[in-house]
């Protein structure tokens, strides 16, 4: 099995609490709870929150957290429309009538600082209303939609967190977008049968309420943030945290915010 480096926290405020969730946990969990759909309506609020004013200064600091650019000169901007972006949905591992194979998890919104560092924001809507839940450096969401589009037109989009493998599915296809998703389904894809077949073979027994789950195996793990920028950022280690929770607790009307830094297996990671 390919080794992954692991995801790097930020302290994007000081006050805030850093999570890393682990590389290989279940991650079924949404970040909060997620839109039912993506419409003009979803769209619209997600732009607003994207775009509040807090969300700016945020990103002002995200922006200059290692000294590349200076807060007051990062200007940030939000470029584009928001997107939908899916994960594979346990109720498909659990076949379930009628389950597609993606759920749909957040909103994400392009950030772009005045020299050139882009950032996802991912919106949902949470108990106060629709909000920013993270930060994530790259442009994976946006990237991985647009091979999707050109791969298989009018297809869903979709992750497979537990690998960090992008996919686009449409029909009885499932196909690679990603090195990691070419390991797991070969570069030529495989018929959505056969994509449900393994990963039932892979998750079956750690879905939500599982054995696996209830020991606490299935959510992320709070690790002590190394490189992390920022005085006095906090950092909890060994805990068991549910992925729900982690972007929960971390809205920006809560003052906090998770930066996440993605691994780039097949790119930079070591094999």
């Amino acid at each position: 099995m390919t080794s992954m480096r692991k995801r790097v926290p930020v302290a994007v405020l000081a006050a805030c609490a850093v999570l890393v969730l682990a590389p290989q946990t279940s991650a079924w969990a949404a970040p909060v709870p997620q839109p039912q759909s993506f419409t003009a309506e979803t769209k619209e609020a997600a732009a607003r929150a994207a775009t509040a004013p807090d969300t700016l200064a945020t990103l002002s600091r995200f922006f200059a957290r290692e000294g590349k650019v200076a807060p007051d000169a990062a200007r940030p901007r939000v470029e584009g429309e928001a997107i939908p972006v899916s994960y594979l949905s346990p109720d498909f591992v659990a076949g379930k009538a009628g389950a597609g194979v993606a759920r749909l998890e957040f909103l994400a919104s392009r950030a772009v600082s005045s020299d050139g560092q882009q950032a996802a924001l991912w919106t949902a809507r949470t108990e106060a209303g629709w909000q920013v839940v993270n930060i994530a450096t790259g442009d994976d969401e946006f990237r991985y939609a647009r091979l999707g589009a050109a791969k298989l037109p009018g297809g869903t989009v979709f992750r497979e967190p537990q690998i960090d493998a992008w996919y686009v599915a449409a029909g009885s296809r499932v196909l690679p977008l990603d090195e990691d998703a070419e390991r797991a389904v070969g570069a030529a894809g495989v018929t959505l049968a056969a994509y449900r077949a393994r990963v039932v073979k892979a998750y079956g027994d750690k879905l939500p309420d599982s054995a696996y789950a209830k020991r606490g195996e299935a959510g992320g793990y709070a690790e002590a943030a190394e490189g992390a920028a920022g005085a006095g950022s906090g950092s909890r280690g060994g805990a068991p945290v549910a992925a729900g929770a982690v972007a929960g607790g971390l809205a920006l009307a809560a003052a906090g915010v998770l930066a996440v830094r993605r691994s780039r297996r097949g790119r930079d990671a070591p094999a």
